[in-house]
């Protein structure tokens, strides 16, 4: 078989346009890594893909020309047969009477050729929340400060931002991604760069609210990295792993009844990936070298290896990353719980990165599935004249399809298990991603096409069977009817004010915006309010040698088409609270004001381009969390915000 016909098979476009309408071929020897970094997949014979069953929806399916018939079909779902049947046509309708859930798909044709395909059976639509119109605090965690934690912003200054947002009239609190980094390399703080999306990052955890916690005596280190402007995360790790340990030999040697038997009940609930995380944490250490140097036998870890290597002599470092991880889950469990107690109708809103690190657990543990030659990013276009390549590794169709998008469900179910809404980033890429092979320049990746509807069954099942919301950033150049398509599931869209401008820059009116969707002035990767009207992220990126993509000139039209669209709908002033009140006062369901906003700070967290010759994810707020509520307009944020209180 040729690449051509490899690549086609594989979902890999070999030319795409982009969104200026400029032909792109990729690249030969880029397309030869991209195909072999794909597991093996024969291309279906009888259908296109896996099919998808919408309940309370008829739902057929076509039949390809290479079918003989009678087609026998069966579903089954373990040894259990869910339904058969028989088609003499080449359309099958499906039973509408299925159970929603993960099933196998059995095709026996008049010539005895079998087949076997992934069937979903989904809601008919994602959860669509039980409120009207709300908002959200939108927090950078490891950015609060507060008189009592360690350098940078714990559970426990979550729970307090909770029992603020909800005296503030908030549904909840909007965080950056709390997905699990790397221990031993503290200063890769990037919260979108993970070793995993299935666990969280110990470094949030309050130690002192552990129960095996005993106080040392007090450092100079932990002054200093309570006063300190940015978050010192070497500092912080050193501090927390040294108590995070000494609590872990205080719960072996006291071995606490209660304790051990709730340990006990979160080690069979997190199952058998809660084991290989412990397992690869403690390889990543012993070896001290990318998963894919090790030795053979700890590359592709079987479960029966990693029971060996549990009961070997590092079974207590094992259990020390299970401990920390249970510590981790109840401290965040506890602030979902403190936010249903205070009736807020989403609670934590989390973001979902576009994918992991190579060389982290979610990259060994999914082969398959992850592609860890491969980088996620985006192609050449006007703002980014040599694309982008972000450096992660992403989800493939053929590895998702062979584990019966076992990985994908995972992820959701790592955040929506304490959310009640979630963003995902860079949502195009249930359609499709771009790739780039290691080593090439962004404009030699190719798209590859997703198994789309497959994924959006998945979202819907997790979805309602977590009550929770689900927003795609869907920012960016967007594939026609790719916004429809997430309409017709409900997954809500993802609108930044400061984007939603017509071809002349005018600002869009309340009209424009989606019911369905969360609205936003601007996001991590942008300025700031104080910082946008002071024209301070223009000066600093040019202070950089980064071109702004805005000249003075420009951002002063801006600001005044901004006052032009807030007198349009009778607000006369144009601070930020008059922006809130604008937002406030859309179709939109749901609204994040960030609290950089509400303290004025200018510098953004993040700037995309950057390395070191930014603070990226490590500026901490100016005010002390206890000294927030007095910083902050209450009177102007209530007075911004009443028309969500109204419904």
């Amino acid at each position: 078989m040729n690449l051509s016909a490899q690549a086609r098979d594989l979902g890999i476009l070999t030319e795409f346009f982009d969104g200026q309408g400029h032909r792109h071929v990729t690249d030969e020897i880029a397309l030869k890594i991209i195909v072999d970094a794909f597991p093996v997949r024969i291309p279906y014979r009888f259908v296109e893909g896996p099919v998808v069953i919408r309940s309370g929806r008829a739902t057929r399916t076509r039949l390809s020309e290479a079918v003989r018939l009678p087609l026998r079909w069966e579903i089954s779902s373990g040894p259990k047969v869910a339904a058969r049947g028989e088609s003499d046509q080449n359309i099958i309708v499906w039973p509408q009477d299925l159970p929603v859930g993960s099933y196998r798909l059995k095709f026996t044709d008049a010539t005895s050729v079998d087949e076997e395909v992934p069937l979903l059976v989904a809601p008919a639509r994602a959860f669509g929340g039980d409120f009207d119109r709300g908002w959200l605090l939108a927090v950078q965690l490891y950015g609060v400060r507060s008189a009592r934690n360690w350098g940078i912003g714990d559970f426990t200054d979550l729970a307090a931002l909770i029992e603020f947002a909800g005296e503030l009239g908030a549904e909840g609190v909007g965080l950056n991604p709390l997905h699990a980094l790397f221990d031993d390399r503290p200063t890769d703080c990037s919260p979108y760069a993970p070793n995993s999306r299935l666990f969280l990052n110990p470094l949030y955890i309050d130690v002192e609210q552990i129960a095996e916690y005993r106080p040392g005596p007090a450092t100079d280190d932990l002054a200093r990295l309570r006063s300190g402007t940015v978050v010192d995360y070497a500092g912080v790790a050193a501090l927390k792993w040294r108590a995070l340990r000494a609590a872990f030999e205080v719960f072996r040697a006291e071995r606490d009844p209660a304790r051990q038997r709730d340990f006990a009940h979160f080690r069979i609930e997190s199952g058998t990936l809660l084991q290989r995380f412990a397992c690869f944490e403690v390889l990543r250490h012993r070896f001290n070298t990318p998963w894919w140097e090790w030795p053979e036998e700890w590359r592709r870890l079987d479960q029966a290896a990693c029971d060996r290597l549990r009961a070997g002599p590092e079974a207590n470092q094992i259990e020390f990353v299970e401990y920390v991880q249970w510590t981790a889950d109840r401290q965040l469990r506890s602030c979902k719980a403190l936010a249903d107690r205070l009736g807020m109708k989403v609670g934590l809103y989390l973001d979902v990165a576009v994918g992991v690190q190579s060389d982290g657990f979610d990259a060994w543990n999914e082969q398959a599935a992850i592609s860890r030659l491969l980088a996620v990013g985006a192609p050449p276009d006007p703002l980014n004249t040599l694309g982008q390549n972000w450096g992660l590794a992403g989800f493939n169709a053929a590895g998702l399809e062979l584990r019966a998008f076992k990985p994908f469900r995972d992820m959701l179910r790592a955040s929506m298990r304490y959310a009640g809404a979630i963003r995902l980033d860079h949502v195009l890429g249930l359609k499709r991603l771009y790739l780039i092979p290691h080593g090439f320049p962004a404009r030699k990746g190719a798209y590859v096409q997703m198994p789309q509807e497959a994924l959006l069954a998945v979202i819907a099942q997790e979805s309602v069977a977590h009550d929770c919301v689900v927003i795609g950033e869907d920012l960016g150049t967007v594939p026609p009817g790719f916004r429809d398509d997430m309409a017709d599931w409900n997954i809500w869209s993802y609108k930044v004010m400061m984007f939603e401008r017509d071809d002349d820059g005018r600002f869009f009116g309340l009209d424009h915006y989606a019911s369905n969707a969360l609205i936003t002035f601007n996001t991590h990767d942008l300025s700031t309010y104080a910082g946008w009207r002071s024209f301070a992220d223009l000066k600093l990126k040019r202070s950089l040698g980064i071109d702004p993509g805005e000249s003075d000139e420009a951002r002063w039209r801006a600001l005044g088409m901004l006052d032009e669209v807030l007198r349009h709908h009778g607000i006369d002033q144009h601070d930020l609270y008059s922006v809130v009140g604008f937002l406030a006062r859309t179709p939109s369901r749901l609204l994040a004001v960030s609290l950089e906003d509400l303290l004025g700070v200018i510098d953004q967290p993040n700037i995309p381009g950057t390395v070191d010759e930014h603070p990226n994810w490590r500026q901490r707020l100016p005010v002390a969390r206890e000294n927030i509520g007095s910083a902050v307009d209450v009177a102007a944020l209530r007075a911004a915000t009443a028309a969500r209180a109204e419904g």
